[in-house]
């Protein structure tokens, strides 16, 4: 009976697991897919990109691979689909999808920063920053995934296909791959750089949104002293976006890196807790391209700029059916 009872559990716990992960793979590559796309007829009808629209197409396509990689292959394992990958599949899926996790982190950070530089008073120096930071987007975008793809190389060397048997103690299960370490020494190095970066990048991406509140707020306290209420400008909305986003990274990067720390203490790793870190980190890829939607006002001016041309062909093929 207890037998029963516990294949029951986790029967439903595979079906829950299967389920969330199809829905959270179906909604981010939609969504980043969309944010794309939308970018795609931005830049074949204007000239050139904003910074700032630079940034934010760079975030979807981080997180459309982060989604891809990571999403994809544990449903595919928990819908029945048996070895899926070999020894170098492994190597490269591991490889892209912490490439584009640490992308994840540090573009929401740049995007942070470039946002509070672009809200503070101008001063001399400032002034000089100011006029050089279009120029310098793509540059710094350059140096995050060269420096993700250096910081990120021991990746490859550690996974593996699974294999027949028991799993090896500092060994991460993520059913379709094996991360093994060999020993604790590798365990604890590895997760205490990826950490280390994490946390810069997100003390950074919080600092820089800490600042950009502050320059909300007295700018809210300037407007209400000349009793002339305005409309929010574009800045202004850019600045909402960027701590909304930064706001939903900070929450699901704390239940991650909750989990990852918890991972680092012990030698064997239950299943279920690696299967749930896999889910929150990736949380934030699979739901920041609907915020970037709604709240962009380019992106969506093009959805419906392509809404309107389905309506009039979907009604001439209505009419051409009567």
């Amino acid at each position: 009976m207890c037998f029963v009872r516990a294949s029951g559990v986790m029967d439903l716990f595979v079906a829950i697991r299967g389920i969330s992960f199809f829905l959270q793979a179906c909604m981010g590559i939609l969504g980043n897919l969309v944010v794309l796309l939308a970018y795609a007829h931005i830049v074949y009808s204007e000239p050139k990109l904003l910074p700032v629209d630079m940034i934010l197409c760079h975030l979807a396509f981080a997180n459309l691979m982060l989604v891809l990689f990571r999403c994809l292959p544990p449903t595919m394992t928990v819908f029945g689909v048996r070895h899926l990958l070999n020894d170098p599949g492994c190597k490269v899926v591991i490889y892209v999808y912490r490439i584009s996790r640490a992308l994840s982190v540090c573009i929401t950070c740049m995007l942070s920063v470039f946002q509070a530089v672009t809200l503070a008073p101008a001063g001399p120096r400032l002034s000089r920053w100011k006029s050089a930071l279009p120029s310098l987007v793509l540059p710094a975008l350059a140096g995050l995934w060269l420096f993700n793809m250096v910081i990120c190389i021991a990746a490859p060397l550690f996974s593996m296909a699974p294999r027949n048997g028991t799993v090896p103690a500092f060994t991460l299960n993520l059913g379709f791959c094996h991360v093994d370490f060999r020993d604790h020494l590798s365990y604890v190095i590895n997760g205490a750089v990826l950490t280390v970066r994490d946390f810069s990048f997100v003390a950074l991406m919080v600092g820089s949104s800490g600042y950009i509140l502050l320059l909300l707020h007295r700018h809210n306290r300037q407007v209400r002293a000349t009793r002339r209420p305005q409309g929010a400008g574009a800045e202004t909305r850019a600045a909402k976006t960027v701590l909304t986003l930064v706001v939903l990274y900070v929450i699901f990067f704390g239940i991650d890196n909750a989990i990852w720390i918890y991972m680092l203490t012990v030698a064997k790793v239950s299943p279920m807790i690696a299967h749930m870190r896999v889910f929150f980190s990736a949380c934030y890829a699979a739901l920041s391209p609907y915020l970037i939607i709604t709240s962009n006002k380019k992106v969506k001016a093009k959805l419906a700029c392509a809404a309107e041309q389905e309506q009039p062909s979907a009604d001439n093929q209505a009419s051409g059916d009567k």
